[in-house]
């Protein structure tokens, strides 16, 4: 198996992940300047947010609440075309996030069998045959059972997908060659922006934040910073196209576009796994697998 791209191959990547609005929270930056540059970038969401809140306080009403399943998928579908991408939904049930104590509900995706949850994106990584895969690290980047069920289940997808005798029905075995984990929105991206806003008078929103923090967090090793400030308006563009779950007028909204630009202008990421030699620190999810 030739493990690097040829010249008139398209670079292909899959971000996986558990909710709608969870593609443009987290690296959409990178999705969007990776579809600007040429590659094939497909978002598989795991469930359709069906037991999500509504996050917006003007949209917070009756009626909004009874037809969430039906506005998160609309949402899905504006923020993809935002961003250039393509999309998938794997069909599973959100498991909402219950309360200490309280079990999740029957049929949820969190209740599912690994083996079982695994197979939809099994047989869509060997349709799609990505180069790169994006999923959570093992702690879901916050303890979400969704969010932590989706690591599981792209851990072992990325493995069995190219193994012939796992699920052979599903088509031709395809193994990606890389898999990165989110790092997005750590302390030290709140921290350099407070900081940041703080020399320069300007009120912070982050404060609040960082004295929440908590300090069993998982801090996780960066080992791929990608530059893509020109496209955190698109970003931008795309989380508020999930109108449900986001509110303009929230702490993320708040702090000055330009000065992210200046301070932070990459979105972060973990190499968990590659199939070819890579020279760490990299700039790029494709390293090691096309020409610079």
């Amino acid at each position: 198996m030739n493990l690097r791209i040829t010249p008139d191959e398209t670079p292909r990547l899959l971000t996986v992940h558990a909710h709608p609005d969870d593609e443009s929270s987290k690296g959409a930056a990178t999705l969007a300047r990776y579809a600007a540059e040429g590659v094939d970038v497909l978002v598989a969401t795991c469930t359709g947010g069906e037991r999500g809140d509504v996050l917006n306080p003007r949209l917070d009403r009756p009626e909004v609440r009874r037809n969430i399943a039906e506005l998160r998928r609309a949402e899905m579908a504006a923020a993809r075309k935002v961003l250039g991408v393509r999309q998938r939904f794997l069909g599973f049930v959100d498991s909402g996030l219950p309360a200490d104590g309280e079990p999740l509900p029957d049929g949820c995706f969190a209740r599912q069998p690994l083996e079982d949850a695994a197979r939809p994106l099994v047989r869509l990584i060997r349709e799609f045959r990505p180069h790169v895969v994006i999923t959570y690290d093992e702690t879901g980047g916050y303890p979400h059972p969704d969010h932590i069920k989706t690591h599981e289940v792209t851990v072992a997808a990325f493995d069995a997908a190219g193994d012939p005798e796992w699920y052979p029905e599903a088509g031709v075995a395809w193994r990606p060659r890389k898999l990165y984990y989110q790092a997005a929105f750590s302390r030290e991206w709140f921290q350099t922006l407070h900081d940041a806003m703080t020399a320069r008078g300007i009120a912070s929103a982050m404060a609040a934040v960082l004295d929440e923090w908590p300090d069993t967090a998982p801090k996780l090793e960066l080992t791929t910073r990608v530059t893509c400030a020109e496209y955190f308006a698109v970003r931008d563009r795309a989380l508020l196209a999930h109108a449900t779950q986001s509110d303009p007028d929230g702490p993320f909204f708040t702090h000055p576009r330009d000065l992210e630009r200046e301070v932070w202008p990459t979105e972060d990421y973990h190499l968990a796994r590659s199939l070819v030699e890579v020279r760490l620190p990299e700039d790029d999810l494709f390293a090691g697998l096309r020409p610079p």
